[in-house]
């Protein structure tokens, strides 16, 4: 960093490319922590442990799993960074239990004159509270101390239901669930909901075989040859996807958290996602719903909604409120820009926040108006990083100058 800084380049640091923007781009250097791996110190009284910067989360949830150590909460997919993860405000769906970057209690940030800054509630609040989604705008993370706790079980119901009677329920799912979410497949009335709690046990994972039919087989491989043809011949989506529907069958299992709240994704695909108000969702996934059927879209993967309660974090899209997350994918090299358009202006209309990592068109002044301390955000990146050592066009977008 102090040799970066000394020729005048800028410095972005990269994780594994899960984003879909452009958000650790740059035209200096690029710095890959793939080496900077592993668990730095753990403290089972404190109930913390301190990873990493480049630890991906397969990495850390087994190196957890290994000490009967878990995290509370986690997205749907491992191969994140966790640095990576934690910077874009990667979630995953929770009554009480929020984001990973909410399970933060403490940060190491090389800063852009090369200076090591670690920050907590205690140590540089302000830079903390900022930095749990910094989007790689204040620094380069080196490490982070995240909560743990005494590893659990989790037993996990996946269950279609009709549309009908998830959005009747929804408010009910989530309240009497501590996990819930769902998949709505656009051309039908099914959804494929999953409910996972907290189990006394005793563990009762899916058989081998049977995870790798459903998972390997079913929701990657014969998925992505659905995908793959309704690319190529759009008619087929709508046959094909209540012909899915009718396919999908319950399950219920009990596994350590990793297990349970994370999934194989092998089909390539797009991603736009908007955090809205919790109360908001329904409307506008009926909106949506509309705007497939009178545009006559052809959307051959399903609309995934979650929850999560309301945070602390500046730039957390759950900052301030209840908040429901409504993500639409279109498949790899199938058309996206009217459906990701329609979507992005029903979820505006909304006060949507678009997650940091996920392809949208919101600029720094739409920004500023949806999140309340925007401009503490901005102060600190002005205090850390006044020459926008750190910065690229990403950014400039989504921050300003």
């Amino acid at each position: 960093m102090a040799r970066a800084a000394a020729d005048g380049l800028k410095v972005k640091a990269v994780g594994t490319g899960h984003s879909f923007t452009a958000a650790a781009a740059t035209d200096g250097l690029l710095i890959r922590p793939e080496r900077l791996t592993g668990i730095r110190s753990a403290d089972r009284a404190a109930g913390t442990v301190t990873v990493a910067a480049g630890t991906t989360l397969r990495q850390l949830n087994r190196a957890l799993s290994a000490r009967c150590l878990s995290l509370t909460n986690m997205g749907d997919v491992m191969e994140q960074t966790v640095s990576g993860a934690v910077s874009t405000g990667t979630h995953g769906t929770g009554r009480d239990s929020a984001a990973i970057s909410a399970q933060i209690r403490g940060l190491e940030l090389v800063t852009a004159d090369g200076s090591v800054l670690t920050c907590s509630p205690a140590e540089h609040p302000e830079v903390f509270d900022a930095a749990r989604v910094g989007l790689g705008a204040l620094g380069v993370i080196s490490a982070i101390t995240f909560a743990v706790e005494p590893e659990f079980l989790l037993t996990a119901r996946e269950e279609p239901m009709s549309y009908g009677r998830v959005t009747a329920e929804f408010d009910a799912l989530v309240a009497e669930n501590e996990h819930f979410e769902f998949f709505w497949f656009p051309h039908t009335e099914t959804c494929l909901t999953k409910r996972n709690n907290r189990s006394a046990g005793p563990p009762a994972p899916l058989h081998p075989a049977q995870a790798w039919v459903s998972d390997e087989l079913v929701s990657n491989g014969v998925f992505g040859a659905v995908c793959a043809l309704g690319r190529a011949v759009p008619a087929t989506v709508p046959p094909l996807a209540r012909l899915s529907g009718r396919a999908l069958s319950a399950r219920t299992y009990t596994d350590v958290p990793y297990r349970v709240f994370t999934s194989p994704r092998r089909v390539r695909f797009l991603e736009m996602e908007y955090a809205l108000p919790r109360e908001a969702a329904l409307p506008a996934l009926r909106e949506l719903r509309a705007v497939i059927e009178r545009r006559r879209l052809r959307i051959a993967f399903p609309v995934e909604v979650r929850t999560a309660p309301s945070d602390g974090i500046p730039l957390s899209t759950a900052y301030g409120r209840d908040t429901a997350y409504l993500a639409v994918h279109v498949y790899r090299g199938a058309p996206h820009r009217e459906y990701f358009t329609a979507a992005e202006q029903i979820m505006t209309a909304h006060g949507g926040r678009p997650h940091w990592g996920k392809l949208h068109s919101r600029d720094a002044a739409y920004l500023a108006g949806v999140y309340p301390r925007f401009g503490e955000f901005t102060a600190v990146r002005d205090r850390l990083d006044p020459h926008r050592v750190f910065g690229n066009d990403y950014l400039r977008r989504v921050l300003g100058e």
